[in-house]
C-alpha cells in the first residue's frame, strides 16, 4: 500500500510539474508571437491610432472649409449675375 501511494504521488508530483512546464512553454510562445507580430506591424509602417484621428479631425475641418467655401463662392456667382444681368450658370 505504501508502494502505491508513492507511485501515485511521484505521479501526481511529475503532472504537475508537466503542467507548469507546458504553462512556461505557452508563456514563452505567446511572447515570441507577440514581438514577432509587433515587429511585423512596424515595419508595414502602419499608422497609429493617434494617427488616424488627427487625419480624420483635419479631413472633416477641410470638408467644412470647402462646404463653407463652396457656399461663398455661389453667393458671389449669384451677386455677379444680378449686377451683369446674366445666369450664373452659363459659362
Amino acid at each position: 500500500m505504501t508502494q502505491s501511494n508513492r507511485i501515485f504521488d511521484e505521479l501526481a508530483r511529475f503532472a504537475t510539474d508537466a503542467a507548469g512546464a507546458a504553462q512556461g512553454v505557452r508563456r514563452e510562445v505567446e511572447s515570441v508571437v507577440r514581438s514577432q507580430f509587433e515587429r511585423l506591424i512596424k515595419d508595414m509602417d502602419v499608422a497609429t491610432r493617434e494617427e488616424v484621428e488627427v487625419l480624420r479631425e483635419m479631413v472633416l475641418a477641410a470638408r467644412e472649409d470647402n462646404e463653407r467655401l463652396e457656399a461663398r463662392v455661389k453667393e458671389l456667382e449669384a451677386k455677379l449675375a444680378s449686377t451683369a444681368g446674366t445666369d450664373p450658370a452659363a459659362p
